[in-house]
C-alpha cells in the first residue's frame, strides 16, 4: 500500500538519535517511515533494495510476503555493513501482499491495473499479508507474519471511476490506500490496520525489544 519516496528523500544521511543504536529502514515507503516515527522511531538511514518482486511459480501470497520481507533484508545488510556508521545497526524491512484466495494482486502502476483490482475486491473479502522481519547488530534475524482480513462494500461504477481519478492507487498493493481515500470503502477489517498500510507496529516493536533495541527511548521527549 505504499509507493517510494522521492531520491532527495532517500538520502541515507545519519541522524545520530542519541541515547540509542543505529536503526535502518529497508524500504522507501513514505508510509512505512510514518508509521516508525508515529510510534516515536526515527529510522537513521534508509537503505530501500531493489529487487524483483515477481512471485515464483506456484508461490502462496504468504511465502512471497516473507521471501520479499527477507531479501530486502538481506541486501540492507549488505549496504549497511559496508558503512562504519551502520555496522552496528538494526534492520528493518516489511513486505505487503494483498490477495484474493492464491491470487496476488499488483502493485498498480497502470489504470487498468487499479481499475481490475477494484472490481475484483468489491462486495467480497481479501486478505493482506504483511511480513515483517529485523535484524540485530549481532545478525540476528526475527521476522513474523502478519494476516488481515478486510472486506470491501459492493462499488459502483462512479466510486470506482472517482477512486481511479484521485491517483491514490498508484504503486499500491491491491491498488488501493487503507489509510486514504479507500478507507470509506473498508467494511470490515479483521487484523491489524497498520499492517495493511504496509508495516504492523505491534509486531515491529516487539521483535525490535526482544532484541534489546530500546524502542521508547525517545518517547519522554515527545510529551
Amino acid at each position: 500500500m505504499n509507493e517510494p519516496l522521492t531520491s532527495d528523500a532517500l538520502k541515507p544521511q545519519i541522524t545520530g538519535v542519541p541515547g540509542r543504536p543505529p536503526l535502518v529502514l529497508a524500504s522507501a515507503s513514505p508510509r512505512r517511515l510514518a508509521l516508525l516515527q508515529q510510534v516515536g522511531i526515527e529510522p537513521d538511514a534508509l537503505l530501500p533494495a531493489d529487487i524483483d518482486e515477481t512471485p515464483r511459480k506456484s508461490e502462496s501470497p504468504r511465502d512471497l510476503a516473507r521471501r520479499l520481507a527477507r531479501e530486502k533484508l538481506e541486501a540492507a545488510r549488505a549496504a549497511a555493513r559496508r558503512r562504519d556508521e551502520l555496522r552496528e545497526a538494526y534492520l528493518v524491512s516489511a513486505d505487503t501482499v494483498v490477495a484474493v484466495g492464491r491470487r496476488v494482486l499488483p502493485k498498480a502502476e497502470l489504470l487498468d491495473e487499479a481499475a481490475d483490482c477494484l472490481r475484483l475486491l468489491s462486495g467480497r473479502a481479501h486478505r493482506v499479508y504483511t511480513a515483517v522481519c529485523i535484524l540485530s547488530p549481532k545478525d540476528r534475524r526475527r521476522e513474523r507474519m502478519v494476516e488481515t482480513r478486510v472486506r470491501f462494500k459492493r462499488l459502483s461504477n462512479r466510486e470506482i471511476e472517482g477512486y481511479l481519478s484521485s491517483g491514490e492507487w498508484r504503486g499500491k498493493a491491491g491498488g488501493y490506500a487503507i489509510q486514504g481515500l479507500a478507507a470509506a470503502f473498508a467494511v470490515k477489517l479483521v487484523g491489524s490496520h497498520s499492517a495493511v498500510v504496509g508495516l504492523p507496529l505491534y509486531e515491529t516493536m516487539s521483535l525490535l525489544e526482544g532484541e534489546g533495541f530500546p524502542v521508547r527511548a525517545a518517547w519522554g521527549a515527545a510529551v
